[in-house]
């Protein structure tokens, strides 16, 4: 074999990115870092290897090992939410979010059923329906929003469940900072005979810490990411009741995908240890999302739905003459990084009037509440007139200094 005998480009820039990532501040709702012993596992010779088919029952032989980590997953996956699996199964093959939301459809629907789920400019995910999503070109797809307040409109949920006759109701949200009510929500699903979904890809960690409402008890089925807020690398945990699990395991292999990835499953198995290892980190997030908020709110920024129960902050930008977009722009240029997001009543994703904030990455390095209002003024000056930006970008750096990555 050919080995290289200099480094590969690629080796460069993943050192650049890992200098990007010491050196600013990540606001980003969805992301978060993962300790180097996770990372390490999940780049492992378990790559190497088709374990397709489930433990016990593979399609390939030398798979003992295979087993005995996806036995592992499954074990800790229930653990976390203190769930038995005489009455919960738990699959933890899914490749993603979208993909584990598509095969629950595909289990429990067929092409044409209606779901009905929170719009995309309310919170929502794409994945719940969006005409832009195959899950919105496959289903029939109604949606509920929110209130002035932006509390969710139970009463329009309540009324459209009732009119349109869903078999599936979906909660859960990819930008929606309060509290939701699984326990309503799964009373609407039972009182008209549809099944309930439970996407909280955003919140379980802080669920299995309890710090967030649990849907647990009042959901068929629930679908969690575990890059957000389970220490793990990219895939999806797939929770339904235990009659379902034949339906469930059935779509995921062989109906939507071969062979799992047993390298990500392991570094999902060591993940939700470290998460059920670390309940207060989970505190400090909420205290840090709402110290940022308060901060924010203090220097005049419009917080949407007035504050946060959960990580994540949505802040209207308008106020500064400009959009989410040119907010976005704005912060990346000093070192933090938050996505631009639309809400309800915006007519444009592209240049929608708000930024979605989020404290999963800095409490991760151990910033707090003081720290949180540094962040809010570094905000509040790049979102302002003026060419602050050398500034901020020393401020920023002087901070990731104090409060580096942790590793081992």
């Amino acid at each position: 074999m050919k080995f290289p005998k200099e480094k590969d480009i690629i080796e460069g820039i993943i050192k650049r990115e890992e200098k990007r990532q010491e050196e600013s501040l990540n606001l980003i709702a969805s992301e978060n870092h993962i300790p180097a012993y996770i990372r390490a596992a999940s780049g492992s010779v378990l790559m190497h290897k088709y374990a397709e088919g489930y433990p016990g029952k593979r399609y390939y032989p030398g798979t003992m090992h295979y087993d005995h980590i996806e036995k592992k997953a499954t074990e800790r996956a229930l653990k976390l939410f203190n769930l038995s699996k005489k009455q919960w199964h738990v699959n933890a093959q899914p490749y993603s979010g979208a993909v584990a939301n598509m095969e629950l459809y595909l289990a429990f629907l067929k092409q044409g059923d209606t779901i009905l789920s929170m719009a995309l400019k309310s919170g929502g995910h794409l994945s719940h329906g969006s005409s832009v999503s195959h899950t919105g070109k496959l289903f029939h797809i109604e949606h509920y929003g929110v209130t002035e307040k932006y509390d969710i409109d139970y009463a329009e949920l309540k009324k459209k469940a009732v009119r349109y006759k869903p078999k599936l109701i979906v909660s859960g949200a990819s930008a929606f900072p309060k509290k939701i009510d699984f326990k309503k929500i799964g009373a609407i699903a039972k009182s008209i005979g549809a099944l309930h979904l439970a996407d909280i890809s955003h919140y379980a960690g802080l669920i299995s810490a309890g710090v967030y409402l649990s849907p647990f008890g009042y959901a068929d089925m629930v679908m969690t990411t575990t890059h957000k807020s389970l220490f793990g690398p990219r895939g999806a945990l797939l929770y339904v009741k235990k009659e379902f699990a034949q339906t469930l395991d059935t779509s995921v292999f062989p109906g939507m995908q071969g062979g799992p990835h047993m390298h990500t499953i392991a570094g999902i198995a060591m993940g939700l240890e470290f998460a059920r290892e670390n309940k207060e980190y989970y505190r400090q997030v909420i205290k840090n999302a709402k110290a940022l908020a308060f901060a924010l709110k203090k220097k005049g920024h419009r917080i949407i739905g007035g504050g946060t129960d959960s990580h994540l902050v949505l802040i209207d930008v308008t106020k500064k003459g400009i959009d989410g977009s040119q907010a976005e722009r704005k912060l990346e240029t000093c070192g933090i990084y938050a996505n631009r997001n639309a809400v309800q009543g915006d007519a444009s994703v592209q240049k929608p009037s708000a930024i979605r904030l989020g404290t999963y990455a800095t409490s991760y390095r151990g910033m707090k509440e003081k720290e949180m209002k540094r962040i809010a003024e570094c905000i509040d000056q790049a979102l302002g007139k003026g060419n602050f930006y050398a500034n901020i970008q020393k401020r920023v750096k002087e901070l990731t200094r104090e409060f580096p990555v942790p590793e081992n």
